[in-house]
């Protein structure tokens, strides 16, 4: 008689029941990244899917080449969007991530930082202090060459203009308490769009709090498979969001917007909301009047924004109340920026690649700006406009809208 093999952990069982799904039909293929930068299946979702098939069940024991074709996926889930069969490519990322950190070095200081939310807020606004007094190409010169840490530094962004938006209305906080999500880098990077969006919500009549410190959604961490730090982090979050007394979270940055949904608030009375959703759904905001604006604008649609949050709908229905302002959505393929939380940071090659694509894209339109709804996708374009000296401004759609309010000061 033949020895039974062992029994599977329930992680792994559960991974294997979630890869069955797979029928490997390839109806994927053509909307990943990474398989049409590189045309080998081993960059493909289906690909991806066998390998972690493969070494959950041990047929395939982790290699540095294995390790890599995992890691190069950028979590974009256009391909879960167009699957047929609904499979969660989500989860089995995740959870073959996870199944494996004990295979891979640890990550170093820099990644650590990243995936810490008070590090990384930390790490921003240094960035910004030194952008801002030109230190920071002076450092990142002195950083060693191909490094991380230079890479990070050469990315750090200028700190958006302090936009001073004040709501006028005189009912603010007749219509009920929403809570307005910071997350962690957007908290510094994305100063100009928050403070867009408590303008935009207070003129609507809304009490618009924030939860008291730095809190991040957990995405980071959990995309890397480092689901401990992930759920303490989510934890903390959970808590500090339960302080602010509100029924409705609402989220700016479309990178956070699953994560919050999905592991911070599953389970709890108070539910994430997209606002762009949140605004265009209210009757107040077809009372509200705009500046006209004759620019042409470049929607960059991110890949969070489409196959996580939708709303894509709200945001053109949004823009399409600032009077003169031509909305040119970018072509949908290639989706992805590059950005990719840490990605861009991981994997330069692709990152630069994706972003080279998209800017292409943008310029053949013709823009006066460039519009996205995600923090690490306005980083990554806005960086690589600096780069080409083309001198388009990026913005959350939100900050321009506020910056055309006309019942408000700017």
């Amino acid at each position: 008689m033949s020895t039974p093999a062992p029994a599977l952990p329930a992680a792994d069982a559960r991974l294997l029941a979630l890869i069955d799904q797979c029928v490997m039909c390839g109806l994927c293929l053509p909307h990943c990244p990474t398989y049409r930068l590189e045309n080998i299946e081993a960059e493909s979702p289906r690909g991806r899917i066998a390998l972690a098939r493969a070494l959950t069940t041990g047929a395939l024991a982790p290699s540095p080449t294995a390790l890599a074709h995992l890691d190069h996926c950028l979590g974009c889930l256009s391909c879960q969007k167009v699957c047929p069969s609904q499979v969660r490519y989500d989860e089995i990322l995740v959870g073959a991530r996870a199944g494996l950190v004990g295979a891979r070095p640890a990550p170093g200081p820099l990644l650590r930082w990243l995936r810490d939310p008070l590090r990384l807020t930390a790490l921003a606004r240094v960035g910004a202090a030194l952008r801002t007094g030109h230190w920071l190409p002076v450092l990142a010169h002195l950083l060693p060459k191909n490094s991380n840490w230079r890479r990070l530094a050469a990315a750090q962004p200028a700190l958006p203009r302090a936009a001073r938006f004040a709501a006028t209305k005189s009912a603010t906080g007749t219509r009920g308490r929403v809570a307005l999500f910071r997350g962690c880098v957007a908290s510094v990077y994305d100063r100009d769009t928050l403070a867009a969006s408590r303008c935009l919500l207070e003129t609507l009549g809304y009490e618009v709090v924030e939860a008291a410190g730095t809190h991040c959604c957990g995405a980071l961490p959990r995309h890397a498979g480092d689901i401990a730090s992930a759920q303490t982090q989510a934890t903390a979050t959970r808590a500090a969001l339960a302080a602010t007394d509100a029924e409705i979270v609402l989220v700016s940055a479309s990178g956070c917007y699953g994560d919050l949904r999905d592991q911070v608030l599953a389970g709890t009375a108070q539910r994430a909301m997209d606002l762009h959703a949140f605004l265009a759904a209210d009757p107040g905001f077809a009372t509200l009047r705009f500046r006209p604006l004759p620019v042409r604008a470049a929607l960059h649609l991110p890949c969070t924004q489409v196959n996580v949050v939708g709303a894509v709908a709200s945001i053109r229905t949004l823009l399409a109340r600032i009077p003169q302002l031509a909305v040119l959505t970018l072509p949908e393929q290639p989706r992805c920026c590059g950005a990719a939380g840490s990605y861009f940071l991981e994997h330069a090659d692709f990152a630069d690649r994706l972003r080279s694509e998209k800017l292409d894209q943008a310029r053949a339109l013709s823009p006066d700006l460039l519009l996205t709804t995600n923090i690490g996708c306005r980083i990554h374009l806005g960086n690589g406009l600096r780069e080409r000296a083309a001198g388009i401004p990026v913005l959350h759609p939100l900050a321009l809208l506020a910056q055309q309010l006309d019942n408000a000061a700017s």
